[in-house]
């Protein structure tokens, strides 16, 4: 928890830094929309679920160039995340998802490969604010509203990514490595656990629509 607030402190710190080093720029930022599709996973240290959960990101960018080729470009987006647990077995088959909700702050370094090419990497910051629980089986099916109190609401972890810009439109894929637990630490019996002991871990593909 207290890694998670460094880092989200840290990227607000250098959002706040690159708005100031602008001033004394001479290029033009740029502003616009993005939104696209997740596929969601959680991941643990030992178990890596090959199922996905398909979901969706939108919001607002800016993109403030520092330098020939380099610019910084902090971000705000309402974006999904979880998991799909597929299973069939002598009881039962269908699937059972896990969605949790968050909005969320990257502050990324872009560097330009070509003119129109770039990577794209640097730290983000989430803050969980909806969730819910959804069964579907040949038994019965059923959904459940999650109570963002018995999660860690913060998530924080490192983004990288590609990008192409063109002259209105740009598009990219990107990868979100969480490094905080989506589950709170609890104690039971004098034990302490986390549930779920997992963490975030989302590939995004969008598209940008730039307004200047």
């Amino acid at each position: 928890m207290k890694n998670s607030k460094k880092l989200i402190f840290a990227s607000l710190a250098l959002g706040l830094m690159s708005i100031s080093g602008i001033q004394a720029q001479e290029k033009t930022a740029s502003f616009g929309f993005k939104g696209g599709l997740n596929f969601s996973n959680l991941y643990t240290d030992q178990v890596d679920d090959n199922n996905v959960l398909t979901g969706f990101n939108a919001g607002l960018y800016a993109k403030f160039p520092v330098a020939k080729g380099i610019a910084i470009q902090p971000e705000i987006s309402y974006t999904t995340k979880g998991a799909e647990l597929v299973y069939n077995n002598a009881f039962a088959n269908g699937t059972a998802k896990f969605n949790v909700n968050y909005i969320e702050v990257p502050v990324l370094l872009v560097m330009n490969i070509t003119d129109n090419f770039n990577v794209h990497v640097g730290p983000y910051a989430a803050y969980m604010v909806s969730g819910k629980t959804e069964t579907d089986s040949n038994i019965f099916s059923s959904q459940n509203q999650l109570d963002t109190n018995d999660f860690n609401k913060f998530d924080a972890g490192i983004a990288g990514g590609l990008g192409v810009d063109l002259d209105a439109l740009n598009f990219g894929v990107r990868y979100n490595y969480g490094l905080t637990n989506v589950g709170k630490e609890r104690n039971y019996a004098g034990t302490d656990y986390t549930f779920p002991d997992a963490k975030n871990s989302v590939l995004s593909v969008y598209v940008g629509l730039r307004l200047n």
